[in-house]
Order: structure tokens, then sequence, then C-alpha cells
């Protein structure tokens, strides 16, 4: 089974639901993780709330916020996993999406996830991260050298030019929204890396992908591992993270769970 890695909210629903919908009709197991086994919703100003006159701009999209609906109604959705419970034996592939909200500390600050992270990542299943995402690869160390999983790969996630745009575009009323930390993303991952040059931002202006046209998202593969930076990446990313778990391995058909669990 493919489990994505969830915190116990505020993720982004379109880095969540555009690769979960491309492996499960591609007929994978994908299953959820949570830090207590309890049901994640995603960030509510994402698909709720909104942004006021910039709504247009910074809230999930239509089709991928049908996804996001679709993937709510899926009976593992509605039964996770603690991230405790996950036994690294028995998966087949990672994936971790990202977010803004401060609900995503409680993955990516979670000493359970990252050593979880880091186990499969070294033992070569596939794995996926976006956006805030790869701060959990950033933080996962190799018990072999202490150093970040992602010292001798390339990497992007986030660019800093992608998130100060944002917060400097809503700070005045959303305070801190955009800056879950005081480092940016891209400087925090950078500093784990084995050479800065290893960090690959892309295009200076990204441009949203879509369905109809992944190839406008852009993605970095190195090995058993893709990453992206943003929402506007995660068609590229579903279609990519699909050839690296279809290139690893077959996995069984999706079964579904008991009543009840």
């Amino acid at each position: 089974m493919i489990v994505f890695l969830l915190p116990s909210s505020g993720y982004d629903p379109t880095e969540a639901a555009v690769p979960w919908a491309a492996l499960r009709d591609a007929g994978y197991d994908v299953r959820f993780a949570t830090p207590d086994g309890r049901v994640a919703p995603a960030d509510r100003r994402l698909t709720d709330t909104g942004f006021s006159w910039l709504s247009p701009w910074l809230m999930t999209r239509r089709a991928e916020l049908a996804a996001y609906r679709r993937l709510t109604d899926d009976a593992w959705f509605r039964a996770p996993l603690s991230y405790a419970e996950v036994d690294p034996a028995c998966l087949t592939g990672l994936f971790v999406p990202g977010g803004h909200a401060r609900g995503m500390r409680t993955l990516l600050e979670d000493a359970t996830a990252q050593r979880l992270f880091a186990r499969v990542f070294l033992v070569g299943l596939p794995v996926g991260a976006v956006c805030h995402g790869v701060l959990l690869a950033a933080r996962a160390k190799d018990p072999a050298t202490g150093r970040s999983v992602l010292y001798g790969r390339r990497t992007t996630a986030l660019t800093s030019l992608l998130e100060l745009t944002a917060w400097n575009l809503t700070r005045l009323w959303l305070g801190r929204y955009y800056r879950t930390y005081p480092a940016t993303v891209q400087a925090e991952v950078t500093a784990a890396l084995a050479d800065p040059g290893h960090f690959l931002a892309g295009p200076p202006l990204p441009v949203r992908d879509t369905a109809t046209r992944p190839g406008r998202g852009f993605t970095v593969r190195d090995g058993n591992y893709v990453s992206a930076r943003w929402p506007g990446d995660c068609h590229r990313l579903a279609a990519d993270y699909l050839e690296l778990v279809r290139s690893h391995r077959r996995t069984p058909a999706p079964s579904t769970p008991e009543s009840g669990n």
C-alpha cells in the first residue's frame, strides 16, 4: 500500500487530492495516516473561507476541489492509521503533501513521521513530497550519518519567491499565515543539502498546470524521490509519482476497510 502522511489539519487540498486521484484511478491501494489516527481536514481557507479579492488566484481551483471532495468520501480517508501504526514493511510508497496553515506542524515536527519517512526513503521505495511536505524530508535523518536523507540528493520545494510573494500579498490581514516558520521552506531545505546547487527552483514565473496540460508544472526526480514546489505543479507531480511507482513494482488492487474500522 501507498500511504499519504497528513497532519491533523491544514494541508493543501490540491497537493493531496490530485496525486491521490491519479494513484487511485490507476488501481493502487492508497491509505492515509495522521498523528493520532483521526480524520484530517484540509485547510478550510483553501476550500471554503477564501482570500477576499485574492481568491481567484489563491484558492483551490474548481476541478482540484472536486478531487478533494472525492478524496474525503474515500473509505480509507475516513479510517486513517496513526503514524505509529504504519508498518514500513507493508508499504510500497509514501507521499507527503504540504500546506501553509499551522496545523501542518503536527506532521512536520513529528518524530515518528520523520523516522518513518527516513526508513521508507532509505530502502528505496517510491517517495513523493511537495511544498512544505519537503520539510519532512529535510528533517528526516539517516541514522548512519545523522544527516538529512536529502543530503546528496536534488530536490525542489516551495520557493522563497512563491512563499514571500503570497505572504506580502496577505500579511496585512492574515499575519503569518503564509510563513509557517521564520525561515522560508527553501532556506531550510537548502541548508540540509550537500550543495546549495542541489535545490532547483524551476522557472521564476511559475504557471499552474492542469490535468490536460501537466507539462506546465515543474518537478525534480532523483532516484526513488520526486518533489514539486506548489499546487500548480501537482498534475505533473501526480504523473511523475505514478510513473515512479509503476517502475518500482506493481501493487495489489485497493480493498475496502471493514465497516466500523
